[in-house]
């Protein structure tokens, strides 16, 4: 507008030719010419009054940008409408155009369609651009749909689930099919997804899911203790994502969809019998997403990008995966034992009447009082019996079952009438 100012100067005041002013300024003289003409039509005076803009003036004289002169074809569609129905699964602009072109033939074309959502788009809340350093965050979810698996067998159909894990620098992406999405199998995942990246991130940044947080919070949430400690065990932290906002993991969210349409879709005709068949087809469909697809904005692939910015900034896999292990919380009885799984486990008689916390692997039962660890046992089976441990009877117990030539070790929790104190 600096230009037309300039050119409306030099021709009402100056009074030069428009071969004049174009040399001057650097335009063609039909440049000038065309703004002399919109200037007339515009029904302006000269000089332009003082308190007008470059805003103003540009309207008047070229009118409003992207309207053209005449009548519409057609109102406008509902664009709330438009963007709720692409929340929806496998609908895109396109499908919903091609709806709208059936239902109004003389509407606006495709790319004017766009243009017009995406500029109703803009007047929403604004959202923040993340940027994830590397090495930093690693994002976990469950895919929305399953892969059926059939037995061999009976013929039953089972589905399993998907984990997926995305680097927020690369975007390197790791999928794994499991039975379910239950704490071990969200552990086993995990142990999954730091060995195929190589290394640990700085933080693990889970949805709200119960198998991940216990309580949501906005400030404060509480993650699950199995899931802390198998954090600390690697080094790193849990960082839940916010309670009803799917922003703060987006990359995952986004993540998600590309494996669910390069996995489903390319997995959708063939019939799977046994999980590993499912997670060899998925590592053969994740290895082509990540090492041979280039992303258009970086002109690199996952792979490629994981190697420059996320590698080097990992840190480095303890000498040994994390074994899951559940917490469960017993009050301890009257015979100094606690109950799980229809076995029962001694701690010091001391303890008795009081509550606990059991932390139950594959081979061990330790018990907590508190942080203090009073006590651990081979796992036993459940079949209804004790496991003693003679320092943890008072002496008045260990006396009787030998006494009665019992093995204090064996028998003699179950003389729950004998003196207590000895």
């Amino acid at each position: 507008m600096r230009h037309v100012r300039e050119i409306l100067r030099l021709s009402l005041d100056a009074g030069l030719s428009t071969r004049v002013i174009g040399e001057r300024i650097g335009v063609g003289s039909t440049t000038v010419r065309d703004t002399l003409k919109r200037f007339a039509r515009a029904g302006l005076s000269w000089p332009a009054p003082a308190v007008m803009s470059d805003a103003e003036l540009e309207r008047r004289h070229y009118g409003v940008p992207g309207v053209k002169p005449g009548r519409r074809k057609q109102p406008e569609p509902d664009w709330s409408v438009v963007a709720r129905e692409l929340k929806r699964k496998h609908v895109t602009l396109q499908v919903l155009w091609d709806e709208d072109i059936t239902e109004h033939p003389d509407g606006y074309r495709y790319s004017r369609f766009c243009d017009l959502f995406r500029r109703w788009e803009g007047r929403l809340p604004l959202t923040m651009r993340q940027s994830h350093g590397g090495g930093e965050k690693l994002f976990v979810d469950y895919a929305g749909d399953t892969v059926p698996v059939v037995d061999r067998q009976t013929g039953e159909v089972r589905p399993a689930h998907l984990f997926v894990a995305v680097m927020g620098g690369s975007s390197l992406s790791f999928a794994d099919a499991t039975w379910t999405e239950q704490m071990s199998d969200w552990i086993d995942s995990h142990n999954a997804a730091f060995a195929f990246f190589g290394g640990v991130p700085q933080l693990l940044v889970p949805d709200n899911a119960k198998v991940a947080v216990i309580k949501a919070c906005h400030f404060d949430p509480m993650v699950n203790r199995s899931y802390s400690d198998m954090a600390r065990h690697y080094g790193t932290a849990v960082l839940p994502a916010r309670p009803r906002k799917p922003r703060d993991k987006a990359k995952v969210e986004a993540c998600v969809g590309i494996v669910e349409r390069w996995l489903l879709g390319r997995l959708r005709n063939r019939i799977f019998y046994s999980l590993a068949e499912v997670n060899a087809a998925i590592a053969e469909s994740m290895a082509d997403l990540n090492d041979v697809r280039v992303l258009r904005q970086f002109g690199k692939t996952r792979r490629q990008l994981f190697e420059e910015v996320d590698a080097t900034n990992l840190k480095p896999l303890p000498s040994e995966p994390w074994g899951h292990a559940e917490w469960r919380r017993c009050r301890v009885g009257l015979d100094y034992h606690i109950a799980i799984e229809r076995h029962h486990y001694s701690v010091p008689y001391r303890f008795a009447r009081r509550e606990v916390e059991a932390r139950i692997t594959a081979r061990t039962v330790e018990i907590f009082l508190g942080s203090e660890r009073i006590a651990v046992h081979m796992r036993g089976s459940g079949n209804g019996r004790h496991t003693t441990i003679p320092e943890h009877m008072p002496s008045g117990h260990r006396r009787y079952g030998v006494d009665a030539g019992e093995d204090p070790g064996r028998g003699a929790a179950d003389r729950a009438d004998a003196d207590p104190a000895g």
